[in-house]
């Protein structure tokens, strides 16, 4: 039977507190990496910006050896969306995810009637082997083997079918280039022999917990993970939210105080923070959801006061200025606009130091 309640303040505290929210860590970026179970990547940049947001002393060249070195990749992984992660992580999730990919491919089966789709996939992975490759290179490349198909459809299946790696430069923070992809297997060798999906559920609530079975499965894209919840009841205590919903946690992972205060905090674009719970009110209102969260995918980047999420930010640069722009949902007590003006003067400093002049604005 569930526990004790948690209030919704008091579940803000402890995912702020497991993502390395409520104070910068002294560890390094790839342990940050493999803490959070990845970084939602779907764009170069904010995973450097949530590194630095979370990280004391990160440097935004940091992670640059660490995907030149092969020590961490970007890779589709959870909810089949681009993730930063340890290469050690990226052989162990990537098999766990491919149900996920796989239940894509059946929603297209009828296009895809009639295709040798296996052979479609070992012509595309040797190409891919070969060199890496983008999108565009695979579709031309499979236009000319096949001129009667279309390409876009077998270069989506192809992707869906390969654990594919965008290599470097992408990724790095400064670096331009077009993404392009290799198998993981070239990249970083055989994936992990026998996944475990128990794993899978430990770390999130690591990272993410207390959290509902539903939780999980918004933040992975899997499902029938009750089964896997009750197999791990033994090693977990359980709580309830204010609706009643069972919660499950790792006993000796942390819980703070609810009042507990909570520094202000610019969190990047896409950021797990926002995207990895059925129930997201423990960070963000549903009205602010909305503002957030866009038509056409794009998860914009917000700011935290107290904990929650107050407004949306985002970083200009034109004639060599960088400037960062505050757009408040609802008025800024006057503590928290100090501290976000000297918080944005040090992102500022730290992304774009060549800056010739560096400006904070807010929105009126």
């Amino acid at each position: 039977m569930p526990g004790t309640e948690l209030s919704r303040r008091a579940l803000n505290r402890a995912l702020l507190a497991r993502q390395m929210l409520l104070e910068r860590h002294a560890m390094s970026a790839l342990d940050a990496i493999e803490h959070l179970v990845g970084m939602q990547a779907q764009a170069p940049g904010p995973p450097h910006i949530g590194l630095w947001s979370r990280l004391a002393g990160y440097a935004f060249d940091e992670a640059a050896p660490l995907l030149t070195e092969r020590r961490a990749v970007r890779i589709v992984l959870m909810r089949g969306t681009l993730h930063l992660v340890s290469a050690r992580d990226a052989r162990a999730l990537r098999p766990l995810t491919q149900p996920l990919l796989d239940n894509y491919l059946k929603s297209r089966a009828a296009e895809l009637d009639g295709i040798d789709l296996a052979a479609v996939v070992a012509w595309a992975r040797a190409r891919l082997e070969d060199e890496p490759r983008s999108d565009k290179e695979l579709r031309t490349l499979l236009t000319e083997r096949w001129p009667d198909l279309d390409a876009a459809l077998l270069g989506w299946a192809v992707r869906l079918s390969l654990p594919l790696v965008q290599v470097p430069p992408r990724g790095i923070w400064g670096a331009s280039g077009m993404a392009r992809h290799t198998t993981l297997e070239k990249w970083l060798g055989p994936v992990a022999p026998d996944p475990s999906v128990d794993d899978l559920v430990l770390r999130y609530l690591g990272a993410f917990g207390p959290a509902s079975v539903q939780d999980v499965q918004q933040w992975s894209g899997l499902t029938r993970l009750g089964e896997v919840a009750e197999r791990l009841l033994p090693k977990l205590v359980t709580f309830q939210d204010e609706k009643g919903r069972t919660l499950y946690d790792l006993p000796e992972a942390p819980r703070p105080d609810p009042e507990t205060p909570a520094p202000v905090r610019f969190v990047p674009d896409f950021d797990n923070l926002l995207l990895s719970h059925a129930d997201r009110s423990r960070i963000i209102t549903e009205e602010h959801r909305k503002r957030v969260f866009t038509v056409n995918g794009i998860i914009r980047a917000t700011f935290l006061v107290d904990g929650f999420v107050h407004g949306m930010w985002k970083i200009e640069k034109k004639r060599g200025e960088a400037a960062l722009r505050i757009d408040p949902f609802d008025p800024v007590p006057q503590a928290a606009r100090a501290a976000l003006e000297e918080e944005a003067m040090r992102l500022l400093a730290a992304a774009h130091p060549g800056a010739r002049s560096h400006i904070v604005e807010f929105a009126a």
